[in-house]
């Protein structure tokens, strides 16, 4: 059955207005004072409030990949997944009241910058910069961008192609003119979308089936009417409503989704540029902890707001959401493999009415263009910051403020040369993809963060060599999975017994001993630093642990936290239209420097009411 798209004028005028609006965000980041330098745009000034923080962590990582997977992963797999969800709450709240106090001690713009600082030398820096780019254009751009694409070629009819380059053009242009604080205010108004629409299709969802109870029976009963009946292929899994699954047979055994979705997902919640610098925004430390305490609220949603309703899509199209028939999967979704991915687009168009389609189909945008500017900011971030100004020493702030806005459009370009291969790649294949790239490659960045915040003793060499070798290692099993790619169901499986026998996540929690195994071997073989040079740069060292007794010998003046000193006079004379373009696209022409994040600063940043700490507090348990 073809799937409708929005070609009623009600829901074509609520996207064209959610795209006008969109757009009216990046040119009033335009009129903001004080936007013309570096901290402005990379870091919103440091002013962002609790809400927007929250909201705009919680909307960069509920993105394409959880309407795409986590939706399609509810209608094949069950609501296993959502573990994912729930347990990574102890690392949203560890970020901000373990991590994020240590790295605004240390005074850093970015994660890199941070280890550059612990351990004293440049190579880790440059390493993990290099290794956070490879991550996001391989993973989650692609990813973002397939999904997207899929959304528009669903709800418009538009070739892949032209889905793409619309995307990024909005998607760009906002994040190039506005930076983190646009942002951020976008990211807080989608969410806000996002939240009420998926409760929207929540509520239509089980009226259509009837309830929870009969949403299980149904769910049961949801088999495609083309399939082998001499294989258990199209047959929902009989474990689809357990969390805790076989930790031997299971696709997901418990033991190791509990792992590696608490210790493995340290890196994601804890030491990722994209997740982190919104906390590093934040108006305060109070204002960074009441952030995190909503993402962790939020995260409390998708199994209802997403899984759910993959579930409840299942049941009422198994035939195109369940498919199993290469044939009738690729007339469905230009997909052999399997259709599952368009559970949550296929719900929407066919059981909404006229305008709450175009607003769930605005929803599923919002979704998609959260983690597309989220990426492209936190990339150039880290180009301009890690990368380029180890190029360029001297270069003034506009001169950063234009590489950083040049590497967003250069992320633009390395996104349409992949179209080719999202093209040719299967939806099931590519999510595998993302997951399999971060589990194998990224997770052990939690284990190098982990250890040099709390362990003193760690030293440069292990954390480097540690983080190689993981690298190695996990690269070497990704390799592996795409030459030998997973037999499709009701096919003998001839892999390597290392990829036929040992489940992925086990392999995800070994690649996390073996980091942590080398790093305190090596750490012991070598010399720590002294206690001096890691003044500011671990738990035990860091800045802000004064009692409340103690005073600070900080200004009384209205401290901006800016990390940046501005020359106290401007120039008085008047300006060409020319120049007055070039001063608001591209920031002042000053000469100064970016410079340290002053110590006073990093201390007022970090002290607490009683009262407010207090509430904090209890609101995280």
């Amino acid at each position: 059955m073809a799937t409708k798209g929005l070609d009623h004028w009600g829901d074509i005028l609520v996207v064209v207005v959610y795209f006008c609006f969109i757009l009216g965000i990046g040119i009033w980041s335009l009129c903001r004072p004080n936007r013309g330098n570096v901290n402005s745009y990379f870091l919103a000034g440091r002013a962002m409030p609790w809400f927007a923080v929250g909201a705009s962590v919680f909307s960069s990582n509920i993105g394409s990949e959880h309407f795409v997977g986590l939706a399609g992963a509810g209608a094949s797999s069950g609501i296993v997944l959502v573990l994912y969800e729930w347990f990574v709450i102890f690392e949203i709240l560890a970020c901000a009241w373990m991590f994020l106090p240590v790295y605004i001690s240390a005074g850093v713009f970015t994660l890199p910058e941070y280890l550059h600082r612990r351990h004293g030398r440049g190579r880790i820096r440059v390493y993990l910069s290099c290794l956070a780019l490879v991550l996001y254009i391989l993973s989650k751009l692609v990813v973002s961008i397939f999904s997207g694409s899929m959304f528009i070629q669903m709800a418009l009819g538009w070739n892949m192609y032209a889905s793409i380059i619309a995307l990024l053009v909005v998607t760009g242009i906002f994040t190039v003119l506005g930076g983190l604080t646009a942002v951020m205010y976008t990211d807080t108004f989608q969410t806000a979308i996002m939240m009420i629409g998926a409760v929207i299709v929540t509520g239509y969802g089980f009226n259509e089936v009837g309830g929870y109870s009969n949403l299980q029976t149904k769910y049961m009963n949801s088999v495609p009417s083309v399939r082998n009946e001499n294989t258990s292929c199209g047959l929902p899994k009989q474990d689809a409503f357990h969390l805790f699954l076989d930790p031997v047979d299971s696709d997901y055994p418990w033991p190791a989704i509990v792992l590696m979705s608490t210790i493995g997902a340290v890196w994601y919640w804890c030491c990722d540029q994209m997740i982190v610098q919104r906390s590093l925004a934040a108006k305060n430390i109070s204002h960074a902890k009441g952030g995190s305490i909503l993402t962790g609220y939020f995260k409390l949603l998708p199994i209802v707001l997403l899984i759910f309703p993959g579930m409840i899509s299942r049941v009422l199209y198994p035939d195109d959401v369940a498919c199993t028939d290469p044939t009738v999967c690729e007339a469905v979704c230009d997909n052999p493999v399997g259709c599952s991915n368009i559970a949550y687009p296929k719900l929407v168009l066919e059981l909404l009415p006229y305008g709450l389609r175009g607003l769930l189909m605005v929803v599923m945008f919002s979704a998609v263009m959260s983690s597309l500017t989220s990426i492209f900011n936190s990339s150039s971030t880290i180009f301009t910051m890690d990368i380029w100004r180890r190029i360029r020493k001297e270069a003034t702030q506009r001169e950063l403020l234009v590489v950083g806005r040049v590497f967003v459009v250069f992320m633009c370009g390395v996104s349409v040369l992949w179209v080719p291969i999202i093209k040719s790649s299967s939806g099931g294949k590519l999510f595998t993809y993302m997951t399999a790239v971060e589990g194998y490659i990224a997770a052990p960045l939690g284990i190098v963060f982990l250890f040099s915040i709390f362990w003193t003793k760690t030293t440069e060499p292990a954390v480097f060599f540690g983080l190689i070798i993981a690298n190695i290692v996990g690269g070497i099993r990704l390799v592996l999975e795409f030459v030998y790619p997973t037999p499709s169901c009701g096919e003998f499986d001839e892999r390597p017994q290392i990829l036929s026998k040992m489940n992925y996540l086990y392999f995800g929690v070994m690649l996390l001993f073996i980091t942590a195994s080398v790093i305190v071997v090596v750490s012991l073989l070598t010399s720590p630093r002294n206690p001096d040079e890691l003044k500011g740069v671990t738990w035990w060292t860091r800045y802000g642990q004064e009692t409340s007794g103690e005073t600070i010998e900080c200004t009384n003046s209205n401290v901006n936290n800016d990390i940046t000193l501005e020359a106290d006079t401007e120039d008085k004379e008047e300006k060409t239209a020319c120049q007055k373009i070039l001063t608001v696209l591209f920031g002042k022409t000053d000469v100064h420097q970016v410079e340290e994040f002053q110590v006073e600063k990093r201390r007022k940043f970090l002290l607490q009411g009683k009262n407010s700490s207090t509430l904090l507090n209890i609101n995280a348990i």
